[in-house]
């Protein structure tokens, strides 16, 4: 069954991947967007923990849980949210459905698996609008795409190690219109950045049973830095009004501006955990971004700059009956997410819960994951985002590569 429905997964999910809106926040303006990355739904819904291996589960962040997997695994994940956006002025609202991620993970031997997977590492899109004297107009749209293979290997029992590589890609669009009253005509800015460039990630497991029951988990992650190429343009034109919500162009001028390059900092993650193998388990991660080298697309963006970033997540889940299998998953994560407006660090914080649910007559699950947060303040006018996520993943999983015995 699995066999038959990737090839139409792949497609549905490869053209929402390009045409969706992933975001409403106005902290997109800055760098590449909002970083979307954050797991699959099951290690979600664990505040991000991501510090044990999973037979049924394609880890996204740590490419040595790839060794891990008993049965070939595809699993596609998406998402909902809503937004209230508040100032010190005002507030609005917002409601996103996007497509999180798509991959498949494969078993090739008792010690090798592989993983491939597509998936919006980044959004930009925010609209914001002041009127007075000046009616000034910002929109954003685009964002970076992922591609990603790698592999996992078993060294022994306890201790398993991965790689990841990954092709960055995608465009970002951003628009500023200014109109003064009692003049007929405004002006427009638009920006595009092309964007493209590699990254790569490792990662190693360790687990170890301390009696007959707990097992100590251990897990680690290494993300050394690399480089997104943007290819800029930017077009200055006068533009009226008109009854539709694009303006009308009247004249319009390309200006020189330079490429430039963003770095994707190293990033550098611990976790620990104890707890029972398949019926419970509590653990914690942290992680620390070198976010201070990150940069906007654009040299004359002077209002923001980044500090290093770090995150904690806390989680675990609990498995109640074996028979019924249904997995109960929670968390809690805070984090600095390395943007500083006005002097004013950006952080990040949230409470998940998470259920999954197993298909009858598989090793297949249904997971469905909540996540109630805060991004941003209020202090000195900025955006505080309060926002609520639903998550759901469908993890299919079969046998591939079984040798027939009879044809």
């Amino acid at each position: 069954m699995i066999k038959k429905v990737i090839a139409s997964i792949c497609l549905l999910f490869t053209i929402g991947t390009f045409a969706q809106e992933g975001t409403a926040s106005a902290y997109s303006f800055y760098g590449i967007g909002d970083i979307k990355f954050k797991g699959n739904v099951e290690n979600r819904s664990m505040g991000g923990l991501n510090i044990f291996p999973d037979s049924t589960h394609v880890n996204l962040q740590n490419p040595a849980g790839y060794a891990g997997l008993k049965l070939t695994t595809l699993t596609l994940g998406g998402s909902y949210n809503t937004t209230n956006l508040e100032t010190n002025t005002g507030e609005g609202k917002s409601r996103r459905s996007t497509i999180d991620y798509l991959a498949l993970g494969m078993p090739i031997t008792k010690k090798i698996g592989v993983g491939v997977g597509l998936l919006p590492y980044s959004s930009v899109g925010y609209k914001i609008q002041s009127a007075g004297a000046t009616d000034r107009q910002y929109t954003g749209t685009g964002g970076v795409n992922r591609v990603f293979a790698g592999l996992g290997y078993k060294i022994n029992n306890n201790f398993s190690v991965g790689a990841n590589a990954d092709f960055n890609f995608g465009e970002i669009e951003t628009t500023s219109l200014e109109f003064l009253d009692f003049i007929e005509y405004g002006s427009r800015e638009l920006n595009v950045s092309t964007i493209r460039g590699l990254s790569f990630n490792t990662g190693v497991m360790w687990n170890r049973k301390i009696n007959k029951k707990l097992d100590l988990f251990a897990s680690a992650i290494y993300t050394p830095e690399s480089t997104l190429k943007l290819s800029n343009e930017r077009n200055i034109a006068t533009v009226q009004r008109s009854s539709s919500s694009n303006p009308i162009v009247v004249d319009s001028q390309p200006i020189d501006v330079a490429d430039t390059e963003i770095k994707l900092p190293s990033k550098i993650a611990f976790g620990a955990g104890i707890g029972e193998v398949k019926k419970w388990l509590v653990g914690a991660e942290f992680t620390l971004a070198n976010s201070s080298n990150f940069g906007n697309r654009f040299d004359d963006i002077t209002n923001a700059a980044f500090e290093n970033s770090s995150k904690i997540s806390i989680g675990g889940y609990f498995i109640p009956s074996y028979v019924k299998r249904i997995t109960y998953r929670a968390g809690f994560r805070h984090e600095n997410t390395g943007l500083v407006i006005a002097d004013k660090s950006i952080n990040d914080t949230a409470f998940t819960f998470g259920l999954g649910f197993p298909v009858t007559g598989s090793f297949s699950n249904i997971n469905l994951g909540f996540e109630y947060g805060k991004k941003g303040t209020k202090d000195l006018n900025l955006v505080e985002e309060n926002y609520l996520n639903f998550t759901l993943s469908l993890s299919l999983n079969d046998k591939w590569f079984v040798k027939r015995k009879y044809d």
